[in-house]
């Protein structure tokens, strides 16, 4: 490979002839490699830094430190890096300092040496009119704009992917349960049989989980809109001109559409990651509910003929490489799996926040990895789920009315009539002779069989519909 020399300020390092990134990004490819395959710093990170970076310059420029022409080819590059046109040029991974730095300074590195090719330059000159540090990373520390691409990525994901992947599948099972709101099922608690509800009862429960749970990820949205640019390297500002963090959050509000502003306190900005913590606790409840649903619906669509069987879900698939027609609940198993991988996530979020010593918490980047992973996942894995699953969701209303007839719970409803110990004693003896409750009922003079009817009705046991 054919290789140019750029110093930093340990010295001169060989970088690959045609990249844009310089010393500091090499020194990272060489020093951390490890997993450089696959945990490569999100792509959302970079695009955060690309809105920062331009923020940063267009601020800079307002406050008379940075020229118009250094800012107009800044923001020219960073608006490529939006594009995804660059994105070859950001090779590092999340196993690095824990503040971020070298993501930094390979966006800083990045931007300025394809701004100055784009200037008629090339990447051998020995200077360059833009400079990595004095210029676009004017106002800026590597700890303040690595939290602040942290609060955007998450931002940006949440309201582009985690929400709306949520909101749809909360939408399809309601229209669900209002469909199927008069099909009366039996219950069950403990895994066994309990009194009757009906499918849209049943269904209007999910509803509500991912209610709570939208409810939940939308509070943390404020905290998160925080943003840490302007604290420089430990909150004070430092090398800041006066007033720049407030008017670079608010350019970084223009450029995203989503309302951003400057953080109450940088110091807690820096030193702590209390909104990712928090947000992602959101996500955790949203991933719990999930798991509960997904198993909900593939024991309930369990069989199709060995099984509960109440539920039809799609047919995907094929199942199984020996068993022909076999056909398995595919995207339940692959929400829970969603939902494992989040709880896990979680783990590693909240070591990391419960770890910021000091003036600076230096577990950034594996917290915004496992955020936007958690993100990410429920949000499509809502979407999958949605569309290969819960839209093609129907009772099976043959076995359903059969679960019913069986069920011994249906004694419940004479609970009132006849007390509890007359109650439990038809119920016993039904099921060990094997007769129906009306039978066992009527057979030891408790009930008329016309009183049986009029109170053990399955649908004056549901409650209000």
């Amino acid at each position: 490979m054919d290789f140019r020399i750029e110093k930093d300020t340990m010295g001169e390092v060989h970088v690959p002839v045609d990249a844009y990134y310089g010393a500091q990004t090499q020194r990272s490819i060489e020093n951390f490699k490890i997993a450089q395959d696959i945990n490569r710093m999100p792509k959302e990170i970079i695009r955060a830094f690309a809105y920062l970076k331009k923020a940063a310059a267009l601020t800079n420029v307002d406050a008379g430190v940075l020229s118009k022409e250094k800012s107009d080819l800044i923001g020219r590059v960073c608006d490529e890096i939006l594009d995804g046109k660059l994105d070859k040029e950001f090779p590092l991974v999340v196993w690095q300092t824990g503040s971020g730095t070298q993501s930094n300074m390979n966006v800083n590195e990045v931007v300025a040496y394809r701004a100055h090719v784009i200037n008629g330059g090339k990447l051998t000159d020995k200077d360059k009119v833009i400079h990595p540090n004095d210029d676009v990373n004017k106002s800026q520390s590597s700890n303040d704009t690595f939290p602040t691409a942290m609060h955007i990525a998450a931002y940006k994901m949440l309201v582009e992917v985690t929400i709306p992947g949520i909101t749809k599948l909360r939408n399809t099972l309601a229209e669900k349960a209002k469909q199927y709101m008069h099909v009366v099922k039996i219950g069950r608690t403990h895994f066994m049989d309990a009194t009757p509800l009906t499918v849209g009862q049943e269904l209007s429960g999910y509803v509500s989980q991912l209610d709570h749970g939208l409810r939940a990820i939308q509070h943390t949205l404020d905290h998160l809109s925080e943003l840490a640019l302007g604290g420089t390297a430990v909150g004070t500002g430092i090398n800041t001109p006066k007033g720049y963090a407030a008017n670079v959050a608010k350019q970084i509000a223009a450029l995203t559409g989503l309302p951003f502003r400057t953080a109450d306190n940088k110091f807690e900005a820096l030193a702590a990651h209390d909104a990712i913590v928090e947000t992602h606790g959101a996500l955790k409840t949203v991933a719990v509910s999930l798991m509960k649903i997904a198993n909900d619906i593939r024991m309930l669509s369990s069989g199709p003929r060995a099984g509960i069987g109440e539920f039809f879900i799609p047919d995907n698939e094929p199942g199984s490489s020996i068993m022909p027609g076999k056909v398995n609940p595919t995207q339940c198993e692959a929400l829970t799996m969603i939902a494992a991988q989040v709880l896990g996530n979680d783990v590693t979020i909240n070591i990391g926040g419960a770890t910021g010593h000091f003036e600076l918490n230096v577990f950034k980047p594996v917290m915004i990895y496992n955020f936007l992973h958690s993100a990410r996942l429920i949000g499509e894995g809502c979407v999958s789920f949605n569309d290969k699953c819960a839209v093609g969701l129907a009772p099976i209303e043959a076995n359903i009315k059969k679960h019913v007839d069986n069920s011994l719970m249906l004694v419940t409803a004479l609970n009132t009539k006849i007390g509890y110990y007359k109650a439990a004693e038809i119920a016993q003896k039904a099921h060990k002779e094997g007769t129906t409750l009306k039978e066992m009922a009527v057979k030891l003079g408790y009930v008329t069989p016309e009183e049986f009817d009029q109170v053990v009705d399955p649908k004056t046991m549901v409650g209000e519909i």
